[in-house]
């Protein structure tokens, strides 16, 4: 026990020391966090050893539940009647640009077409987590924010689908078995039951929240609910991902005071952010880049490449904003959680290549977790969002200065 409460001190500690030491390089403060988990994990220091990793799966879950949580703050429906149909393509143009482009590639190159078309699948989920932090972080503002956070949501719930599909394929070709109506409807189950689950918590939630209305109150069934959500998805064999997503959509459409729950949940949310991020820099194995080959490589770069020319192509056909055509897909590249949980799943249908497919997700993952934060502010910086909340900022100090920090 003691040595749990001084790796959960060091690690807040030391990741909100690395954080500021980031932003005074001009870093996100994520950034930051995962390099002191890096540093403090089992590959450098090992001060927070490879099985105290393993300990912490509870906080991602939590955390996790929370990021989906606000993400679904930005499923409104005044919002969704101004944009329309836009997230929900653009989020299938991005996931199966990425998708398609991985599959072409990998079999050009001579790859077994079953382990292209689960890697292509896997290649579809995004993490949410590490821009949405820079969103917070500069409070950036604008269309390209907005679509992000909205196809953020829905990428999900496509890599979920996309990769029940590509797993039903490839059990086929391994085993050449015959495709059942079952297998394909696995996927469209989770999804389903998952918003079915979000849904019906909110409406719990808002019957709560009308008797309770003092924050640290608001704040306890908050956690509850989220929790909750979590666990309930988890025991009927959906996403946590997507049913507090769902939880936070449909809370924010029936519930107006929607400023006090996302007040004491940022209030709540900082440590349990630093800690998510520390151990996910934590459990990163620095000597498996030097093994990721050919196919790491290809993985690496090539969904990069379908990520943003797939969300270029969606803002193309849903005539959005021409910052959104020219922005969006780079703040997509973070990929982490559902990645890492369709992992499992892919070496359990090819056992042969799950070593391989280890190495790839886990070396893209920690890549793209150091280097997406930076692309994704840099990306926000020339949208111009980054830099209109900050100007924002400054007429409302200049027209109230009691709001001088």
């Amino acid at each position: 026990m003691n040595n749990l409460i001084f790796i959960v001190a060091a690690a807040v500690l030391s990741g909100l020391i690395f954080g500021r030491l980031a932003k005074l390089v001009k870093l996100p403060n994520v950034t930051g966090y995962l390099i002191a988990g890096l540093i403090l994990g089992p590959s450098v220091l090992n001060i927070v050893p490879e099985a105290m990793v393993r300990d912490f799966a509870v906080v991602s879950e939590m955390a996790l539940g929370f990021i989906a949580f606000t993400i679904g703050f930005n499923f409104k429906r005044s919002y969704f009647r101004e944009v329309g149909a836009a997230p929900v393509i653009i989020a299938i143009a991005e996931s199966f640009g990425a998708i398609i482009l991985i599959i072409a590639t990998m079999i050009l190159l001579g790859f077994d077409p079953a382990l292209a078309i689960l890697l292509g699948a896997i290649a579809a989920a995004t993490a949410p987590a590490e821009t949405i932090m820079v969103v917070k972080q500069y409070d950036a503002k604008g269309p390209v924010t907005s679509m992000l956070l909205s196809v953020a949501a829905f990428d999900d719930a496509v890599a979920l689908i996309a990769f029940g599909i590509a797993a039903t394929i490839a059990k086929v070709m391994v085993s050449h078995a015959a495709i059942t109506i079952l297998s394909v409807l696995q996927p469209l189950y989770e999804v389903c039951v998952s918003l079915v689950l979000g849904a019906a918590l909110a409406v719990l939630m808002k019957l709560l929240l009308r008797w309770f209305k003092k924050p640290r109150n608001r704040l306890s069934i908050t956690v509850a609910s989220i929790f909750f959500a979590v666990w309930l998805a988890d025991l009927v064999n959906g996403s946590p991902l997507l049913a507090c997503m769902a939880l936070g959509g449909v809370l924010t459409n029936i519930f107006d005071d929607m400023d006090s729950i996302s007040e004491v949940s940022d209030g709540f949310t900082p440590p349990l952010y630093i800690l998510f991020f520390f151990m996910s820099g934590a459990g990163f194995d620095v000597a498996a880049l030097g093994s990721v080959g050919l196919i790491g490589i290809v993985y690496i770069l090539v969904r990069v490449a379908g990520k943003i020319a797939g969300a270029w192509f969606g803002a193309k056909i849903t005539k959005s904003d021409r910052n959104i055509r020219r922005y969006l897909g780079p703040t997509l590249i973070p990929q982490a959680g559902v990645a890492i949980g369709l992992l499992m799943v892919a070496g359990a249908i090819l056992p042969e290549y799950a070593k391989a497919m280890n190495v790839v997700i886990l070396s893209a993952t920690f890549l793209y977790s150091v280097t997406g934060p930076s692309i994704a502010k840099a990306s926000l910086v020339r949208a111009g969002e980054i830099e209109l909340a900050k100007k924002e900022e400054k007429k409302c100090v200049k027209a109230h200065p009691s709001l001088k920090k």
